[in-house]
Formats: structure tokens, C-alpha cells, sequence
């Protein structure tokens, strides 16, 4: 792998639990695949002048430890695979200090016009050498507690209300969210997740964390499935649910939807746990707690 960012964890990229928040890591692994597309020749200035660059298509993240107010950290990866439309990317964000992998974000993307979002063909260059920088994943990168099978049919917001999934949040799509082509960026999908969550939680649980200093949540593994490019000005709409529960993890899906046409713009899903926010442990599920959640489970939900 070669370095592609380096920084360090600022206050106002850390939450209430005290870590840096998940949208933030994928702002970072969103600069670090720009420097990765420069590596092979396709980066900023490519996109600028020719008007092509890469649209994500799928995501795959996984939280291995947090990172916590001023920790140093660097961003390493490679290509995993390169075709004639699309390339796989790997990176990893690592502490600077112990080396050790604190999160992994795979990536598909899609090479595409920059305004039209048509499919486009790398430059034969690039795939070369996009071959120079091949790497294999690494065993912690793979998925763990998420199956990534292919995502189902796009949903739309009129069967997210039929089969009761919980409105988690709404609002209209910033100019400071979206990229520079326009479009809605990848951190912005999760930072509305993460946005959502105390809503999700206040329904599902009947809790406000907010009045809770002891008890705070993890997420340890997420998936993205990009739909439809949201622009400035949009209305979007989020829809979740839980999707199975464990002993300690809950697994849960979040449906994002253009309020307008009511079409998917996203749909992820996500496995988290409940953290002592004293000794930064997972919290096992209370049985009593685990059979009251089991009830609210929505059969075949996925995403």
C-alpha cells in the first residue's frame, strides 16, 4: 500500500461518545481515494480537464478502533481491482504511532461524466497503472458481521412507509455537503445516518442519550449502496429499522429517499453495539430488553 493522507483528529470531528464520528472517516477515505486516482494518473486535475471522474457505486466500512480528540493518523491503500468502467479501491486509517488499522473502507466506484454521470472508459494508462498499485484485502478489511450480497431491487419511500420504518431524519441537501462537481458527497450519506440514530434509538429503545453520560453506541461495520445522485436543493427523507439483534450487536437498515420523486437515493446497513463509555466496552443486550427489540424486527428487510 502507499500513503495517501496524513492528519490528525480534531475536536469538532468527534461526537458525544467521544471518538472521532463515522461520517469523518470517510471524509478522510474520500481524500485519500482522490490521491489514489492521482496516483494512477486519473486525480483532480484529470477530472477537471476532462470532465470524467469517479461516482461510488457500493461501500464497505469497518470501525476496528477508535480514534480519539488529537490522535495522529495516516491513510494508506491501493486498487483492488481496475476494470475498463469501474475500480475497487482499498484504504485503511491507521494510528501513526502504533501502525494499527482503526478503520478500512472499501470502495466501488464508477468512472463517469462528470455532469451526465454516463460510464466512461479508463484510460488505458490508468489501468496500467492502477496494476502497479494491486493489492490483495487484507483479512481485516473483510466483511465480519455483514453479508455482502448483491443489493435488492432500489425501494421506494411509499413501501419504506408501508412496511413501517421508522422516520429518522429529513432535511434538504446542503451546498457545503456536496462535492465539487455538484453532487451530494460520500460523507454526507453517513453523517445523515449518524445524524438519525438518536431518533432511531428514541423509537426503538425509548431513550435520549443525551441524558446519559455512561452509556453511548458503536458502530463496528456499515455498507453503502449508492442509488441515485442527490444534488443541492434536494429534500431527503430517511427510513430505518431494525434488521436482527444479537447479544451484543443490533444490525440495522436505513432507506434514503428524495422526498420529491420518492425514489432511493441510498440504502445501507449497519451493525452497532451499545458502549460503556467508562471502560469503551461493548454492553451486552439485556434479555428482557433483547425480546421487546425482537418484536420490532421487520421481516426481510436488507439492503
Amino acid at each position: 500500500m502507499i500513503e495517501l493522507a496524513r492528519s490528525s483528529v480534531q475536536t469538532w470531528e468527534c461526537d458525544q461518545m467521544g471518538h472521532m464520528n463515522v461520517q469523518f472517516y470517510v471524509a478522510h477515505a474520500t481524500a485519500a481515494n482522490a490521491a489514489l486516482a492521482s496516483a494512477i494518473g486519473v486525480g483532480p486535475n484529470y477530472s477537471r480537464h476532462h470532465d470524467m471522474t469517479f461516482a461510488p457505486v457500493d461501500q464497505h466500512i469497518r470501525f476496528l478502533k477508535e480514534l480519539r480528540p488529537g490522535a495522529p493518523f495516516f491513510v494508506r491503500g491501493g486498487v483492488i481491482a481496475a476494470r475498463d468502467h469501474s475500480l475497487r479501491s482499498y484504504v485503511e486509517l491507521c494510528h501513526s504511532l502504533t501502525q494499527e488499522p482503526c478503520a478500512t473502507i472499501t470502495t466501488d466506484s464508477a468512472f463517469v461524466e462528470r455532469v451526465t454521470l454516463k460510464p466512461r472508459t479508463l484510460p488505458a494508462a490508468a489501468l496500467d497503472k492502477a496494476e502497479d498499485l494491486r493489492i490483495a484485502l487484507p483479512d481485516h478489511g473483510a466483511p465480519r458481521g455483514l453479508t455482502l450480497t448483491p443489493p435488492r431491487p432500489a425501494p421506494t419511500l411509499e413501501e419504506a412507509v408501508r412496511i413501517g420504518l421508522v422516520p429518522t431524519f429529513q432535511g434538504v441537501v446542503l451546498a457545503r455537503d456536496c462535492s465539487v462537481d455538484g453532487f451530494y458527497d460520500t460523507a454526507a450519506y453517513m453523517a445523515r445516518v449518524s445524524d438519525a440514530i438518536p431518533n432511531l434509538i428514541g423509537a426503538m429503545r425509548g431513550e435520549d442519550r443525551s441524558r446519559d453520560n455512561r452509556v453511548g453506541g458503536a458502530a463496528l461495520e456499515y455498507r453503502f449502496a449508492f442509488r441515485k445522485a442527490a444534488r443541492v436543493g434536494d429534500v431527503l427523507a430517511l427510513r430505518s429499522g431494525l434488521k436482527s439483534i444479537g447479544s451484543k450487536t443490533y444490525c440495522w437498515c436505513h432507506w434514503m429517499f428524495d422526498v420529491d420523486t420518492g425514489d432511493a437515493i441510498a440504502t445501507a446497513e449497519a451493525v452497532a453495539v451499545s458502549l460503556d463509555l467508562t471502560t469503551r466496552r461493548a454492553i451486552e443486550n439485556p434479555p428482557e430488553l433483547r425480546a421487546e427489540l425482537e418484536r420490532l424486527i421487520v421481516p426481510g428487510l436488507t439492503i
